[in-house]
């Protein structure tokens, strides 16, 4: 009986989980606050913007925007996941890949977005390259090279561990 109710209380302590997800929810406002302000700036300064200062401003909202998809992705598919499914018969647009990403794969979704996210930063950066220090910028290829070859070698681990268990 005793580790009956220890299981129950461990199990319910997955919706401590939840404030993080709320809290993520948050940041999504933020970045949605952030982004308009960027929007308004890039669109204000649009006529006399140079062309690499427009790619520049084009490639904080593809940032932002890649940013926002990754907070969504660990919201959904983390509550997914560790704390409750979601019911999602009353929504006629709900995304197919909701409710079927496990913890492996949103592993390498968050891998990839962040990969390409940093890719983003090391654009923007080697666009406004007169302004950037070289070891700035050997830095960012730096940590970029890292990021890459984490995910792969994450990729490749549960490509293993998968095949591992097929047998």
């Amino acid at each position: 009986m005793l580790e009956r109710i220890f299981e129950r209380t461990l199990f319910a302590s997955r919706w401590l989980l939840a404030p993080f997800y709320v809290a993520l929810m948050i940041g999504l406002v933020v970045l949605l606050i952030k982004l308009a302000q960027e929007l308004l700036h890039f669109a204000l300064h649009a006529w006399e913007a140079a062309e690499a200062q427009t790619i520049l401003g084009v490639l904080t909202l593809v940032d932002l925007s890649f940013t926002a998809s990754l907070l969504i992705i660990v919201m959904f598919s983390g509550y997914e996941n560790f704390v409750s499914k979601f019911d999602h018969t009353d929504h006629k647009d709900w995304p197919e890949w909701m409710g079927t990403i496990d913890f492996t794969g949103l592993k390498l979704k968050l891998m990839s977005s962040i990969v390409a996210i940093s890719a983003i930063q090391l654009l923007k950066s080697f666009m406004d390259v007169k302004n950037n220090v070289d070891r700035d910028l050997m830095w960012l290829v730096g940590i970029h090279m890292v990021f890459v070859v984490s995910g792969l070698l994450m990729a490749l681990t549960d490509r293993v561990v998968a095949g591992h268990h097929d047998k």
